[in-house]
């Protein structure tokens, strides 16, 4: 039905977007979940569809959600197959958390929190203390890890408990700030194959009577982000990684869980300027604008001082039709960064929220040149960033 000309636009309810389910089926509910199944002290089951095991595996692929492996039937059967066994044998996805990108659900992951507490709430968020941009996937500018993300991993927490923990994954990432604020804990083993990942991680699996191993790959988002969802380079990608899942479950010692999930889904986004609004030609939106964070489907607008509600006024009456655009407490109010907000977080968040609700991103051209070109992108909260896949397979 089109609207007529004389009516005002349904701008879009933050209240309405589909927040995560912080504290019943999140990323960052996961190992809680696990490790109150293996008895470590002071964590519950927050996932309650999920059956302890004293081995439990968790494999990331970064980027491959769920409608992503539901559309992709013939380049991931193994994958696919396994659809039914989700979220304890609902058939149900979990979700990512906000925003949908992977610092963000890294650090979910490993630290058992949602992103107003561990304090990774973006690609990028402004430091309340120097006012500068910090990229947190990058970790720059450089900045003291505890004082940014201060609490205990949950494999910190479960190897001081007595099981067996380990962290499988490419060499490069051992030494990341990243890794050491949301994965680090036990032993990290770095393999440059996926194949040896698998491999090692089966072993180190089954080196303990109670063990929790991590593992991950990354080029479904690498492939995603250059070439999109669509191309043939992402679904060789997916092909390949199907056969690795494969490989790890078929090697599973007795007593085991696998659990295969993902940090975000990706949508592709077209080349044309009704689909990509550059912030850095767009003078209206860049009015009272002292920074831009996020990324392209979610961002976070640090306002000038004083000019904070002119700014959500004008980015509400300019994009509030294709995204949900919010101000930093009705965003929180909302539930989109989770139940609790540390009071170190609170400034990170930026004045103005706006999150993607069609298929269109913010870019910032001159800024931001790299992230610009990219084909595929996520960050939202629609079904197909957040809705992630927790398949199932036990031995």
């Amino acid at each position: 039905m089109v609207q007529p000309a004389w009516q005002d636009p349904v701008l879009l309810a933050p209240e309405a977007a589909p927040a995560p389910e912080y504290g019943t089926g999140s990323l960052a509910d996961l190992l809680p979940t696990l490790a109150a199944g293996q008895g470590v002290p002071g964590f519950e089951a927050m996932i309650p569809e999920l059956t302890p095991a004293d081995r439990n595996c968790v494999f990331l692929i970064d980027g491959l959600g769920w409608e992503q492996i539901k559309a992709h039937p013939d380049e991931a059967p193994f994958l696919h197959s396994l659809l039914p066994t989700s979220r304890g044998g609902t058939g149900r996805p979990i979700t990512s958390g906000f925003p949908s990108t992977t610092a963000t659900s890294l650090a979910s992951v490993g630290t058992g929190l949602a992103p107003g507490e561990h304090g990774l709430p973006g690609y990028t968020a402004r430091n309340p203390e120097t006012g500068a941009l910090m990229n947190q996937l990058r970790w720059k500018p450089w900045t003291e890890l505890k004082a940014w993300q201060p609490y205990p991993t949950v494999f910190q927490l479960a190897d001081a408990a007595g099981v067996r923990t380990a962290q499988v994954s490419a060499p490069g990432f051992e030494q990341t700030p990243l890794t050491k604020v949301a994965l680090s804990g036990g032993s990290f083993l770095g393999r440059l194959t996926g194949e040896d990942r698998m491999d090692l991680a089966a072993e180190r699996l089954a080196a303990g009577d109670r063990s929790l191993v991590y593992t991950y790959y990354s080029e479904v988002d690498g492939q995603g982000h250059r070439f999109g969802v669509d191309s043939d380079a992402w679904r060789g990608q997916l092909m390949y990684v199907d056969g690795l899942a494969r490989r790890l479950a078929e090697q599973l010692p007795p007593r085991s869980a696998l659990y295969i999930t993902a940090d975000h889904g990706m949508i592709d986004i077209p080349f044309d300027e009704e689909s990509r609004i550059d912030f850095d030609e767009d003078w209206e939106l860049g009015a009272g604008v002292a920074l831009l964070g996020g990324e392209g489907r979610a961002r976070h607008v640090y306002a000038v001082p004083g000019a904070q509600a002119d700014v959500l006024t004008v980015w509400r009456e300019v994009l509030g039709e294709q995204f949900w655009v919010a101000s930093r407490d009705e965003a929180i109010a909302a539930g989109w960064f989770g139940p609790r907000i540390d009071e170190r977080v609170y400034g990170r968040i930026g004045d103005v929220v706006a999150a993607a609700h069609d298929d269109v991103v913010i870019t910032a051209s001159a800024n931001e040149p790299h992230e610009s070109a990219m084909v595929g992108m996520h960050g939202s909260l629609t079904p197909v960033e957040q809705l992630v896949p927790l398949l199932e397979v036990r031995s």
